[in-house]
């Protein structure tokens, strides 16, 4: 999972952070992503794709990840702005917010998706990266388990939908409830599920 990381290197880049982001499907909550800069010797058997591994796995890497990293970001946009300018733009906006939160500046990009974001750091998009890059799958378990905390907080204000259990994501039982209780203030309005209702 070295591939990227070791290409951009020989092509004369020093600091390389892997950017992923969390939360683009769900009905409620913000979009949440990382930025992380590893070091050569990082060591934390596991990391994959945060989406292949179970929320323990990814509570138990998450420290890990954070002991190690040379560098860590995390930046999000929240429901306002995903119903704003929608979720395309409101995920690099979000990335491009990790990236900022860096204490200080890679020289390069490795971000899932096909997508670049608005930055003058030399990048590369890399489509499933989460799955091909160690940088870009620690960026997404940084991301997940963050994104994850704060819907397990937005939980205990609106308990009656279940935002802990799915997350947000249009489960059956989330749909349910929205139609019960109709949307609250972190639904995203503008979604499928959502603004019908």
């Amino acid at each position: 999972m070295l591939f990227y990381e070791k290409q951009a290197m020989s092509d004369g880049y020093k600091v390389i952070a892997g950017v992923d982001e969390a939360g683009r499907g769900p009905l409620a909550g913000p979009v949440v992503s990382a930025a992380v800069v590893l070091p050569e010797t990082f060591n934390a058997p596991g990391i994959d794709d945060s989406k292949k591994l179970s929320e323990k796995k990814r509570e138990t890497l998450f420290p890990l990840i954070q002991a190690q990293a040379i560098a860590f970001g995390i930046g999000m946009a929240d429901h306002e702005e995903i119903d704003r300018i929608n979720i395309l733009q409101a995920s690099l906006l979000s990335m491009k917010r990790a990236v900022d939160a860096l204490h200080f500046a890679p020289d390069y990009l490795l971000i899932d998706g096909k997508f670049t974001i608005d930055s003058t750091i030399a990048q590369r998009p890399v489509i499933k990266g989460d799955a091909l890059s160690l940088s870009i799958a620690a960026a997404s378990i940084m991301a997940k388990v963050t994104r994850d905390r704060i819907m397990a907080e937005l939980d205990a204000q609106y308990p009656q939908y279940g935002l802990k259990r799915h997350k947000g994501y249009p489960t059956k039982a989330h749909k349910e409830a929205i139609l019960a209780h109709g949307p609250c203030p972190v639904h995203r309005r503008s979604f499928k599920g959502v603004k019908d209702i």
